[in-house]
């Protein structure tokens, strides 16, 4: 069985792109791996500075990943922080990898081109991804395009290791699925909260048909691209077409056809969300750090050993 790995910051509300471009692809690749669901509360530190809110987040992404269908029997859902071995790695990472490497990260790139500050956390980000995914000798990480980047960074840092201290970690692969490899906004670009163009995956319906009809369509045109572009990530084939032909020009039948089909699927997962209490969650994050920290110190004995640490 391979092993899969992936995380989700705990840094707001999800959205339909978080869904269709990570956690749809997850709860699938779930049913026949053995996996670790992470809740990366510390990569959040390095842009969010409010205590009550990241403690709420972790909780509601929780509920989130049980609400799409990840199994805490079977997925070992944990939060970063609680397994301290991550960062712990991710310094020994940091002592192997040069400064101009990790200036080439995008993140970290794009910020500074923006004329923004970048953390030092924001800076070395890519080590403690690197050290998330490597502790648990992963095969596989599903993740959205513009994070490639990160899996590459990870097997350049196990490269590194093995070179240095001997045969220690596997290279883990990327997942992508290019259908929905970047999930469309409301205003045409790749879906982002920092856009202020999404659709909320777990709104109530209301909410959903207010951003759907916030979707910017073309007047000049008898199909809305914008809205088509989204909608065919609810429905394909002969059906969709068909729709889009017999409403010709009739954006807001097509945009109540759009909100019908997102509730459909969002719908049962918003109930199941709804049903998690908080003594669920706290039971599901225990249960799951007792686990990754048994699996991450197993092999943080081989890496203390193998970098002269122990004595």
């Amino acid at each position: 069985m391979q092993r899969l790995f992936t995380g989700l910051q705990p840094s707001g509300t999800l959205h339909i792109g978080n869904y269709l471009g990570a956690l749809k692809q997850t709860v699938e690749l779930l049913k026949d791996a053995d996996g670790l669901v992470m809740i990366a509360d510390y990569h959040a530190l390095t842009t969010l500075k409010d205590p009550e809110g990241l403690r709420t987040n972790i909780a509601n992404v929780v509920r989130d990943y049980v609400a799409v269908g990840v199994d805490p029997k079977k997925t070992i859902i944990f939060q970063q922080s609680s397994v301290l071995q991550h960062t712990e790695l991710a310094w020994i990472f940091d002592c192997l990898v040069t400064v101009p490497f990790l200036m080439q990260a995008h993140a970290y790139k794009d910020k500074v081109a923006k004329g923004l500050d970048a953390n030092a956390g924001l800076f070395t980000y890519p080590m403690l991804m690197a050290a998330d995914i490597l502790l648990y000798d992963t095969d596989v990480v599903p993740v959205g395009a513009d994070q490639k980047q990160h899996v590459e960074y990870t097997r350049e840092a196990a490269t590194k290791f093995n070179l240095a201290f001997g045969e220690t970690f596997k290279a883990p692969q990327e997942k992508i699925l290019d259908a929905v490899a970047v999930v469309p906004g409301t205003d045409g670009k790749k879906m982002s909260k920092s856009y202020g163009n999404t659709i909320p995956l777990f709104g109530s319906k209301d909410e959903i048909q207010k951003a759907v009809m916030s979707i910017v369509t073309d007047s000049s045109g008898e199909s809305p691209e914008n809205v088509y572009n989204i909608h065919r990530l609810f429905r394909s084939g002969d059906s969709l077409v068909n729709l889009y032909k017999e409403n010709r020009g009739k954006y807001k039948a097509l945009k109540d056809a759009l909100v019908e089909d997102i509730e459909t699927v969002i719908g049962p997962m918003r109930e199941r969300r709804a049903s998690i209490t908080d003594a669920d969650v706290k039971a599901i994050l225990k249960d799951g750090g007792d686990r990754a920290r048994e699996q991450a110190e197993k092999k943080m004995i081989d890496v203390r050993r193998k970098v002269g640490v122990t004595i």
